[in-house]
Parts: structure tokens; C-alpha cells; sequence
């Protein structure tokens, strides 16, 4: 019809077949990944994120994931906020005294990571993957997500020897993995560019950067913590800005949005005598948050993803799950745990997701091409494991009867 659509009794109606706005999607996203977790929790008796990546899953099979592409800013917003509530929270958590009075632990640690970084590496070339994709690959692959663990150990309200190892592992699992996924970085700076002092300058100031970011993060958390109540709906809002705050500033500074928020909790844990005890995720924001987190890790998956990666990202996960078991039963009994409760630390390390996606993310930024060539192996892997992941930490965590949900 042409002319005045007043003319047109129906003129009020909307458009059919309508079509729903960004606001739709989400909050229907939302809804979904809500009831799915609900189901496989109550249902299925498995943890809650298992519901939201499958969720995640479902968006990417109706062709809206976002795998092959670069995350636009606002999932990459969600992404970083989640994982900084997360890393901090664990950061809190970690007593890096337990190192001093059992130096087994960190033996446990560095050998974890060192055998994971070798056998992943020796895998993937042994597959027939170049050394300037495995290597990348085996630096992320040292990382088990802190958002798994956290979210699900919270989850199961889950305490004890092996629970505490799984938290304060991947910490510092995740840091070796940022760290040497920079360096990765500044060897593709020599490669591309010739210029070995931006190789060794960019890590050296990404780790400076992000250390004295995160103590001032820190000390403005602990300054306010003598003036608030932290644990109060106001204050946690408050806390959220402050973190989103800092967030900021390390993106101006092109610094890690990994490293910031994990060294923040571990200076504040580390500093004062105090024990930090934040609300779950900081509160309901927090928890849409980390819903979202999870959808969008769960949607990295495409056909054309899984055809490019899927063979080398199913030997990766075996050479990765060799390593942390062997280094965590090897290690097992001098660092005061029965051989059965290694091995349950080693499973419950099963899980990559979120940290590794922004890891790629970052190499993603600086080169696209490059990236492109190895996102096929590691969103393979993710998209394996962001289902797996979590039942792997759930299983270990019962076996050992460190859950305390009946």
C-alpha cells in the first residue's frame, strides 16, 4: 500500500512475521540456558553450566555461534566481566603460604604444566600441525577454566584437600598459560617484524602493566573493604564497578584482561590476614553474567569448525589429559594425598573454555590471518570440552565426596 498508512485500518499492527531486536534474543537466551541448567541439575544431577553450553550449542546449530569470527564488543565485554568476577574470586582464594609449607604443590603445579605444554606440542607436530600452530596451542592449553572450576565447586558447595589443590592449580595454571601465550606473541612479533626487543618488550610490560594494575585494584578493594560491608547488595555493586573499572584501563593499556583480576585476589588474599568471602559470584549480576559466559564459550562450535580441528583437537584433549593426570598421581603422595585423590585432581582439570576463548581472542587481534589458521583446532577443543569439562570436575569432586549436595 502506498500513501498515508493511517489510511490502513490495521495500520497499528506489527509487521508479520515480526521480528524480534537484540533485547529479544537475549533475554530468550537467557530464559533457555536458565531451564536447561535447571534440568540438567535437577534432572540429570550434573552442574548447571553443562545446561548453559548446551544452550550455547543449540545457537551455534542454527548458524549464530561465533566461531570463524571475531567476537563483537559487547560479547567480548560479557566474556572479560564474567571472567574477572571468576579470576578474582579465585584469586581470593589461593594462599600462596600453602606453597611455602608444602613446595611439593608447586612442584605438582610447574610439572603439570610443563608436561602438558610438552606432550600437547609433541602431539600435535608428531600430527603433522606446524610448530608456529602447535605452540600456540600448547600455551593455551596449560589453562584449566577457572570459570568451570569456580562456578562448579560453588555450585556442589564442595571442600577439601582436593578441591583446594583444584583452585589454587588452575590459578596458576592460567597464569603460566597467559604468560607463555605471550610469548608466543612476541616470537610472532620477531617472526613478522624482525624485531626481537618488541619479542621480549611486549611480555615484560604485559606482566608489569597487569601487576601494577591489579595492586591498585587491590588496594582500593581493601581500602574499601574497612569502610563497607563488601557482602551487601550496595557494596557488591560497587565492587562490580570497581572491577569493571579496572577492566577498562587494562584495555586502554592493552594489557591482560586475565592477568589483572587473578593477581588483584591473590595480592588482596595474600596481603592481609583477613578471609575473603565475596556473594556467589557477586550477586545476580554476576550470575547472568557468568550464564552468558557459558552460552557464548558453548557456541564456538561450526561444521565447518569441527572439520577443520576436530582430529588434532581429539589428540590434543588426550595428550592434555595424560599430562595433568600423570604429574598430579606422580606427585600425588609427597604432596600429602592417597594416589586416588591425584587422580581425581587430574580429572577434575579436564576443563578449557573461557580463558583459552580470550586467549585466542587476543592472538585474534593482533593477527587475524594467522589466528584463523589455528581457531579450527582450539574451538574444537573448547566446544569438546565445554560439555565434558564440567561433568569431569562434578565426577572427580563426588568421588572423593568433597561435594556437600545430597
Amino acid at each position: 500500500m502506498t500513501g498515508d498508512p493511517r489510511a490502513d485500518f490495521f495500520f497499528f499492527l506489527p509487521a508479520w512475521p515480526p521480528a524480534g531486536n537484540a533485547v529479544f534474543w537475549v533475554s530468550l537466551t537467557i530464559v533457555v540456558a536458565g531451564l536447561l541448567g535447571e534440568l540438567a541439575f535437577r534432572w540429570l544431577r550434573l552442574p548447571r553450566v553443562v545446561g548453559y553450553a548446551a544452550m550455547g550449542t543449540i545457537v551455534s546449530a542454527f548458524g549464530a555461534g561465533i566461531a570463524g569470527a571475531q567476537m563483537n564488543a559487547s560479547l567480548r565485554l560479557i566474556v572479560d566481566l564474567a571472567l574477572a568476577l571468576l579470576l578474582f574470586e579465585m584469586g581470593c582464594r589461593i594462599n600462596l603460604r600453602w606453597l611455602r609449607t608444602n613446595p611439593w604443590l608447586l612442584a605438582t603445579s610447574l610439572l603439570e604444566s610443563a608436561l602438558t605444554f610438552a606432550l600437547v606440542l609433541l602431539a600435535l607436530t608428531w600430527l603433522g600441525v606446524g610448530m608456529r600452530f602447535a605452540l600456540p596451542a600448547a600455551a593455551i592449553s596449560m589453562a584449566t577454566s577457572p570459570a568451570v572450576v569456580m562456578r562448579v565447586a560453588s555450585e556442589m558447595k564442595a571442600s577439601g584437600q582436593v578441591t583446594e589443590r583444584l583452585v589454587l592449580l588452575s590459578g596458576l595454571n592460567t597464569f603460566y598459560a597467559v604468560l607463555a601465550s605471550k610469548f608466543v606473541v612476541g616470537w610472532l612479533h620477531a617472526e613478522y617484524s624482525g624485531s626481537w626487543t618488541a619479542a621480549f618488550a611486549h611480555p615484560l610490560y604485559l606482566l608489569a602493566g597487569s601487576a601494577i594494575v591489579a595492586a591498585i585494584l587491590a588496594f582500593a578493594v581493601a581500602q574499601l573493604a574497612r569502610r563497607l560491608d563488601l557482602r551487601n547488595e550496595n557494596s557488591t555493586l560497587l565492587l562490580l564497578g570497581m572491577i569493571l573499572l579496572a577492566l577498562a584501563v587494562t584495555k586502554m593499556a592493552n594489557l591482560s584482561t586475565l592477568l589483572v583480576p587473578l593477581l588483584a585476589g591473590l595480592i588482596l588474599r595474600n596481603t592481609t590476614e583477613r578471609p575473603w568471602i565475596w556473594p556467589r559470584h557477586f550477586g545476580t549480576a554476576g550470575g547472568v553474567l557468568v550464564l552468558m559466559l557459558f552460552v557464548i564459550t558453548g557456541s564456538v562450535w561450526s561444521a565447518q569448525s569441527l572439520a577443520a580441528g576436530a582430529a588434532a583437537g581429539l589428540v590434543l584433549i588426550v595428550a592434555r589429559s595424560v599430562a595433568k593426570i600423570a604429574a598430579t598421581v606422580a606427585l600425588s603422595g609427597p604432596s600429602g594425598i592417597p594416589v586416588s585423590k591425584g587422580l581425581a585432581l587430574g580429572v577434575a582439570m579436564t576443563p578449557v573454555s573461557g580463558a583459552a576463548l580470550v586467549m585466542i581472542a587476543e592472538l585474534q587481534d593482533l593477527y587475524p590471518e594467522y589466528a584463523a589458521a589455528l581457531t579450527g583446532i582450539m574451538f574444537s577443543v573448547i566446544a569438546i570440552l565445554e560439555l565434558i569439562g564440567p561433568i569431569a570436575v562434578h565426577f572427580a569432586l563426588r568421588k572423593v565426596r568433597e561435594d556437600n549436595i545430597r
